[in-house]
Parts: C-alpha cells; sequence; structure tokens
C-alpha cells in the first residue's frame, strides 16, 4: 500500500522535552517513517555530526512549512541530489571556519555530496541570541543580514538549489546556568536559526538550513544526558545539515500539474506538540481542514488549543501511542 503524507513539526528553541536538544526526535521520526512519508522541520532529525533524515523524510523549512500547509506553495521531492551551496560567516575565526572546511571536504569524498565551492560573507552576519524572560524561549536577532543575502544570491548565480549557512555565535557560558547540556533548559540558539533560514527561504524560495560555529570546539569526555550526547561527539554542526540539503524537495509556486508536486491537500494530518500551537501553520491546518494531532512533550510555552478555542482531531499522552492510533486508522 502506497504510504500517505504526514506533517511533523518540533520547533526548535522552545525547550521540548522531545526534540529540544540534539536529535533527540530522530529515532522518533524514524519510527514514523516506517508507515508514512513524512514532510518535517530540520530540527526534527537534526544531531550535529549525526542525522536521522531518511529517503521517507522531505526536509522542509520552517518557514517553507508554514506557507505549504498555508497553501501558498507546493514541494516536489528530487531524485537527483541537490547541489548544495555553502555560506561562511567571514567572523568565523580561522581555525574553527578550517575545521568546517575538512568537514565539507570530507562530506564530498566520503558521501559524494554535490556541494558548489564555498563562499565567505564580505561582512559579519553579526548574529544575537537570548532567552525571552516572559515566553522562557530562545529569540535573537541578526544585525548584518544584507551580507547573508548578497552571498546567497552569488551562490544561487552559480546553480546552488539548496543553502547552508554556518554564521558565528558567541559562546554559551553565560547560559550555563539553563542547564541545556544536563537536557533540563531550552536552546538558547534555537529561535535566532530559525530567524536566519526563514530570511533566505522567504527571499529566494528555495530549501535553506543553519550550522551553528563557536569560538572553540570541544569534544567532551563526560557521561552526559542521552539527548544531549550527539552535541558532545560533533566537532560541528554541520554534516546533519548537509545530509538533510542533500535530498531537500524544491519549492514549487502555484503548479500542481505534475503528479510528483505535492500540495497540502495530500497531507492526512499535522502532528505538533500540545502546547505549541501558535504557529501559522496550525492555524493553516484549522483553515484548510488539515487534521491535527496534538502530544504531550512539555515545553514553557503554554499555546494550546484551549487557549486558542481551536479543535484538534485527537490529543495522545506520547508518539507512539499517536502512531499506532494512525497506523490501525489511516
Amino acid at each position: 500500500m502506497k504510504k500517505k503524507y504526514l506533517a511533523l513539526s518540533i520547533p526548535t528553541g522552545i525547550g521540548l522535552d522531545i526534540g529540544g536538544y540534539a536529535g533527540d526526535f530522530g529515532h522518533i521520526a524514524r519510527e514514523f517513517s516506517k508507515h508514512f512519508k513524512l514532510i518535517l522541520n530540520p530540527n526534527a532529525v537534526n544531531g550535529g555530526i549525526l542525522s536521522a533524515i531518511n529517503d521517507e523524510m522531505l526536509y522542509t523549512e520552517g518557514f517553507a512549512l508554514d506557507n505549504f500547509l498555508m497553501g501558498k506553495i507546493n514541494l516536489q521531492p528530487v531524485n537527483i541530489p541537490n547541489k548544495i551551496g555553502v555560506i561562511f560567516d567571514c567572523a568565523i575565526p580561522k581555525d574553527i571556519l578550517n575545521i568546517h572546511i575538512n568537514t565539507l571536504n570530507a562530506l564530498k569524498i566520503v558521501e559524494g555530496y554535490d556541494i558548489l565551492p564555498y563562499m565567505l560573507t564580505s561582512e559579519p552576519v553579526g548574529i544575537d541570541f537570548s532567552i525571552n524572560k516572559h515566553s522562557k524561549v530562545s529569540t535573537g536577532s541578526i544585525k548584518n543580514p544584507k551580507t547573508l543575502l548578497e552571498t546567497a544570491k552569488k551562490l544561487i548565480d552559480l546553480g546552488a538549489q539548496a543553502l547552508a549557512v554556518i554564521c558565528f555565535f558567541k559562546d554559551y557560558d553565560e547560559f550555563d546556568d539553563l542547564n541545556y547540556i544536563n537536557a533540563q533548559g531550552v536552546d538558547p540558539i534555537g529561535g535566532v536559526e530559525a530567524i536566519i533560514s526563514h530570511l533566505l527561504v522567504k527571499e529566494f524560495g528555495i530549501m535553506s538550513a543553519h550550522s551553528p560555529a563557536f569560538s572553540k570546539l570541544e569534544i567532551s569526555d563526560k557521561i552526559e544526558d542521552k539527548k544531549v550526547a550527539s552535541e558532545l561527539i560533533s566537532s560541528t554542526y554541520l554534516p546533519c545539515v548537509i545530509r538533510g540539503l542533500n535530498r531537500a524537495p524544491k519549492i514549487i509556486k502555484n503548479d500542481i500539474s505534475d503528479e510528483n508536486i505535492i500540495s497540502y491537500k495530500d497531507i492526512c494530518g499535522f502532528v505538533v506538540p500540545e502546547k505549541a500551537l501558535g504557529s501559522p501553520a496550525v492555524l493553516a491546518c484549522v483553515k484548510n481542514n488539515i487534521p491535527i494531532y496534538t502530544v504531550d512533550n512539555k515545553t514553557p510555552l503554554n499555546i494550546g488549543f484551549k487557549e486558542l478555542k481551536i479543535d484538534v482531531k485527537m490529543h495522545f499522552d506520547d508518539y507512539f501511542s499517536l502512531l499506532n492510533y494512525l497506523r490501525e486508522n489511516q
């Protein structure tokens, strides 16, 4: 039987108990992909040097996912791997940049990815990130978006079909009290990472994903919570981004004549954490009558169906209960 398409969101930077760390939702995504074709955001499968992505998943940036469910765009799976453009923030220290360049070269030679020669921005991008004192989720800003856009345009002119972006971030030190490394806090950079990728997808209409670069890279020799284990062994976060973008779908506007093009009408449901229903994707599903399935997945947010006064198809205590239900009823 042909698999149905299921959309699934693990929002970044909102401190989710499952999916708020280093690829810790990946094994669940893989279980769902045994029974459904998944349209999901990068945060659901990214895990530093590891990735849970497989051929049953469409790696769809968050802004693109919102617009897809709104019906503003469609998605086309690719048979030929994407030509990937890579942007490095010129503020990245030379030694850290060299590690990332070695990583790119390794991905080319081992995996055979089609990666264009990388480009440095002409000016520092200027990334700020913080934790919102009221919502307790991560946020941030880009001081110089123009330099990102200019560099992206040059790569697209050279044939880039997807974009990996690596910006320089100040270190986590001031966020130690959040206990993120012990899987009990909010990823402080997730919010601004989403802002970066949204900017590029909105401007150019191709899939983009971000990987951070810090002033130092350390492999930990301490045994920590398994939710952050992938982060502790990762010298860079670039491999998961490249793997995802390799076969990320193309964004198609106003054309559903091709049978290989997917529209929101092909989606049998949308899976989202119970208290993270404030996104455009959720509101689009309400408008377009796409069934919404919520799962208990703790977050500092408190934007549920009761607060929004919307109906959801069903609520589940965990993702595997939902999967069993969908298997039996789809």
